[in-house]
């Protein structure tokens, strides 16, 4: 079938990358001039594993091709996916849907002939009803359908999460529609991905409902290690004894500085939004984003009291500073909120991340980047590790502390026994851990 993405950005460059490697021929659509030739170039504006070996296999194959001509683009296509960003909205974290409806505009005066468009982009419950009445200005009612169909990738895992994924959600209204994306969505279905077909707005609220339960259960194992550290328990063990529950199950239970990245902070904003402006508040949701707020900003203190209380003048290494590790996404990390704490209260920082360092100068210009982990421990009072990239998981915890001026270590991510890292002549703090 013949696909347009408008939005090459994270969600809409790998979709689209994957959507060509099922064999339909995809064009991905941006108005940035500077991305576009980049990825003519096969440079990707984003680090995610893979993708750049996939864009460029169905570039060469002739699947997949990049445009600034909106217009030209979709013409012919049988799906056009919007798949633009949809950031918080400054004053009321509402989402930013001005990017959605723009997009809406330009498809409804250049289709010419009976196409889905389809909402890939993460918007509140009703967003498709009014992309349906935007379209409907200038569009008979049989020359287009709107369907919602919410993304569902991890960052550092995304090719993988779409092509097994755990669920295809497809809100649609009219058959004809449902045919078109079950023939999309074909390879996957003969894989037995199992496609749940819903109602538009059903649809659309899913996607805010799964990402606010799991940011819940962040917190919530987050709030326990607080709790752990207080009566002796060890929160790791409770996390597994929780997740050995099939009811509950293990992922999102791991203790840490809070959750941030592009989708739970914003998200979960957004739900809170759409439910107060419809009179059914979240509570629940409402205490999640508040707590992992004050966490961020509590994960500071525990570095300076694990330094005796004063870090003035001293020098602070931090282990990783995007949101997670195998992406170089720096939005909402908890890295930000702890060197404004540290920064703030004194300290001189020195980091070193995988591949977040550069859009980490950017937002960090306080913070001097080293090359290695061992560079920024170099004479360091402490080390914090905050993102568990696989390059801080073996550390040689000896040649750490040798390099160290002090010896406190604070492991954010709990990825070394307190044992180890005594014995290797370190002061250690993690979460949930005595």
């Amino acid at each position: 079938m013949k696909i347009a993405m408008i939005g090459s950005g994270y969600v809409g460059l790998v979709s689209g990358a994957c959507f060509a490697d099922f064999g339909h021929e995809v064009i991905c659509v941006d108005k940035d001039l500077s991305k576009i030739d980049k990825l003519n170039q096969n440079i990707m504006p984003i680090y995610e594993p893979g993708l750049a070996g996939l864009v460029q296999r169905n570039v060469e194959a002739g699947r997949l091709s990049f445009s600034l001509d909106l217009a030209e683009s979709v013409k012919d296509c049988d799906a056009v996916f919007i798949a633009v960003g949809t950031p918080s909205r400054r004053g009321d974290g509402h989402a930013d849907l001005s990017y959605v409806y723009a997009a809406a505009e330009e498809i409804a005066a250049s289709v010419s002939k009976p196409t889905v468009i389809v909402t890939k982009s993460t918007v509140p419950v009703g967003t498709g009803d009014e992309v349906e009445l935007i379209l409907g200005k200038k569009l008979a009612n049989d020359q287009f359908a709107v369907v919602s169909n919410p993304e569902f990738l991890r960052e550092g895992a995304a090719i993988g999460d779409f092509k097994r994924p755990d669920r295809i959600v497809i809100g649609a209204e009219v058959d004809w529609a449902k045919d078109v994306m079950s023939e999309i969505y074909r390879p996957l279905f003969l894989n037995e991905s199992p496609i749940l077909f819903t109602g538009r707005r059903t649809a659309e609220l899913i996607k805010y409902a799964a990402n606010a339960f799991l940011a819940t259960k962040i917190t919530f194992i987050n709030e326990l290690a607080d709790l752990c550290e207080k009566v002796g328990a060890d929160v790791q063990e409770v996390s597994r004894g929780m997740g050995l529950d099939n009811r509950i199950g293990s992922k999102f239970l791991h203790a840490g500085p809070g959750y941030g990245g592009s989708c739970f902070p914003k998200d979960t904003l957004a739900l809170l939004k759409t439910a107060q402006d419809n009179g059914s508040p979240v509570r629940i949701v409402e205490t999640v984003v508040e707590v992992n707020d004050q966490r961020k900003k509590a994960m500071g203190v525990k570095v300076i009291e694990a330094l005796g209380g004063d870090v003035r003048d001293k020098k602070v290494a931090l282990l990783g500073l995007t949101f997670k590790p195998n992406t170089d996404d720096m939005r909402d990390a908890p890295s930000i909120a702890i060197a404004e704490i540290l920064s703030d209260a004194g300290a001189n920082l020195v980091a070193y991340d995988p591949e977040g360092m550069t859009p980490a100068a950017e937002i960090m210009p306080n913070v001097e980047m080293a090359q290695s982990s061992y560079e920024a421990a170099a004479d360091a009072d402490a080390v914090v590790i905050i993102t568990e990239w696989d390059a801080f998981r073996a550390l040689d915890l000896r040649k750490l502390a040798g390099t160290m001026a002090g010896n406190v270590l604070v492991d954010l991510r709990n990825i070394y026994s307190p044992a180890d890292a005594l014995q290797s002549g370190l002061k250690y703090t993690s979460i949930g851990r005595s």
